[in-house]
């Protein structure tokens, strides 16, 4: 699995002119799922996205995580976040899980997501046509790969 997470201080994900989920003050993560992913990402990835640091405290260092905050999640899903560019000007997706794979773990992703803030998240909806429009707050950006996690 494959993150982008972005602070926010406002973010909202619009599907045919209508807002399917929206935040203020949280982080919106863009999820990629590859076919070699499973239950062990998730729960990794989903307590390092809730322990992650990246929240100012009073002094104005990066010191507290999302509930430190009262923070929400925005949950996208984004299979072009495994995207390779080796060979050529058009990207191969093959490494992304199709959807009979990508789906379950997605929707585990949300639940797990939801029981560790304690309060439901906000999501878009998989596979569809999505518009995103945020307030990246600094900005924060950071990308966390499960493969990565050694």
């Amino acid at each position: 699995m494959r993150v982008v997470i972005q602070r926010v201080s406002a973010a909202k994900v619009t599907i045919s002119g209508t807002v399917q989920g929206a935040i203020k003050k949280g982080l919106l993560v863009l999820l990629g799922i590859e076919a070699a992913d499973n239950r062990e990402d998730i729960n990794w990835l989903v307590n390092k996205i809730g322990g992650i640091r990246i929240f100012n405290d009073n002094a104005g260092i990066m010191n507290l995580n999302i509930q430190d905050v009262g923070g929400e999640l925005l949950i996208i899903s984004q299979f072009t976040l495994h995207a390779n560019t080796k060979k050529g000007n058009r990207p191969s997706y093959t490494k992304a899980a199709h959807p009979d794979i990508a789906i379950p773990l997605y929707e585990e992703f949300i639940k797990m997501s939801s029981a560790r803030m304690g309060k439901p998240v906000k999501t878009g909806v998989f596979g569809a046509d999505m518009q995103l429009t945020l307030v990246n707050d600094g900005p924060v950006t950071i990308i966390i790969d499960t493969k990565n996690k050694g």
